[in-house]
């Protein structure tokens, strides 16, 4: 059981390490990391981490790439074995931006996710799933358990850690947490701290899940799902995942085919009369709530609500010295209205080194650091050459 014994207890040891998995690229693996003490001052026992790998480590384990996904992302960057296509296919991959010929990729399920790493879907030491027992974890706990599973692989350290939005916060932490294994950072889309808005904006997702009867404070399991308050969360995100413009391009006040939102009455009972915007969010929501774990999103939206990477570290200035040494990259994408672009040049402004904000120019928004693949690849250049 999770314990608050975090200075006392004995962590078992784990067994001898070993290296880095054979290649198979695109294939998913886990490996035991041991109990782990989360920031609260609790300890989470057994935890799991899932991971992918693309290419293989060289002999001095130099070319380690760590890929950190997106809140609701999984560790399938990039085709592989399984043939699947990945999320970020045309940045990863033989011959691409980086390059699985050339560099050993690794890709993480966060901690508490539902892809694999230990989260609440988990089964816990008395043999049901954690549910609602399964414990607060920070970005910074993510990071740590990701450190250990580097050791496990073998990595000593990595040529790049590169991520966006949750992403990019969780590759600013390795930056911070531990400047000495990581020689590039790549922050896009994202931010030093969570603002009062982005909190905002998450605690009505979380919201809107516990709110649905079939949440049952987080035991469900043995019954339905909350699809619907899941669902909404969705919805409400993907909101702040695209911009006003994209929005208004694509679909305008054109109704849903066949539907009619004006002339006929709206409401439950009556069939969907709806917008085309409409059509786009119920489409987002139930894609969702087919592969993602409702308690998963609460936990990773509030390890989201947490980040601040000044937490125990003075101001942004103070927190940032601790990354001397590590060569950053960030970028904003200049029609985000979640991570303010403004964010990126706070967060480049308080770096050690003088840093410029590359702008992703696109007009989709947020979402643009998963699509705009292009420019992407060009802001890589210099460090994957």
């Amino acid at each position: 059981m999770v314990t608050s014994d975090l200075e006392t207890a004995a962590v078992p040891e784990l067994p001898a390490r070993q290296p880095a998995v054979a290649r198979g690229d695109g294939l998913l693996r886990d490996r035991q990391i041991g109990n782990l003490g989360l920031e609260s001052g609790l300890e989470l026992p057994g935890v799991r981490i899932a991971y992918e790998s693309w290419g293989r480590l060289n002999p001095d384990a130099s070319n380690a790439v760590l890929i950190q996904h997106a809140l609701t992302g999984s560790t399938h960057v990039a085709r592989g074995d399984s043939d699947e296509a990945g999320w970020w296919d045309g940045l990863v991959g033989p011959g691409q931006a980086i390059d699985t010929e050339r560099y050993f990729v690794v890709a993480a399920n966060l901690l508490g996710g539902c892809y694999g790493s230990t989260g609440p879907s988990s089964i816990a030491p008395d043999g049901a799933p954690w549910g609602s027992r399964f414990p607060f974890v920070t970005l910074r706990d993510s990071v740590r358990a990701e450190a250990r599973l580097a050791d496990e692989l073998g990595i000593g350290h990595w040529h790049a850690v590169v991520g966006g939005s949750m992403g990019g916060a969780r590759a600013l932490e390795w930056a911070v947490s531990y400047p000495e294994r990581v020689r590039h950072a790549v922050v896009l889309a994202s931010c030093a701290a969570s603002t009062a808005e982005q909190i905002a904006l998450a605690q009505a997702q979380v919201l809107a899940i516990e709110q649905d009867p079939d949440f049952r404070g987080g035991d469900y399991y043995d019954g339905p799902i909350p699809a619907a308050g899941l669902g909404l969360a969705r919805r409400i995100a993907h909101i702040s995942y695209r911009s006003e413009a994209e929005l208004g391009q694509r679909f305008g006040r054109s109704a849903q085919p066949g539907e009619a939102p004006v002339s006929s009455r709206r409401g439950p009972g009556r069939g969907a009369q709806r917008y085309q915007v409409e059509g786009y969010l119920d489409h987002q929501a139930a894609k969702l709530v087919q592969r993602f774990d409702a308690n998963s999103y609460i936990v990773l939206t509030e390890a989201l609500m947490s980040h601040d990477v000044r937490r125990g570290r003075g101001d942004l200035h103070s927190a940032l010295a601790r990354a001397a040494g590590v060569g950053f990259t960030v970028a904003a994408v200049s029609s985000d209205r979640l991570y303010l672009p403004a964010q990126s040049e706070e967060l480049a402004a308080a770096l050690p080194e003088p840093t410029p904000v590359h702008r992703i120019a696109s007009d989709v928004g947020h979402d643009a650091f998963l699509l705009e693949i292009a420019q992407i690849s060009a802001l890589l250049g210099e460090i994957f050459t």
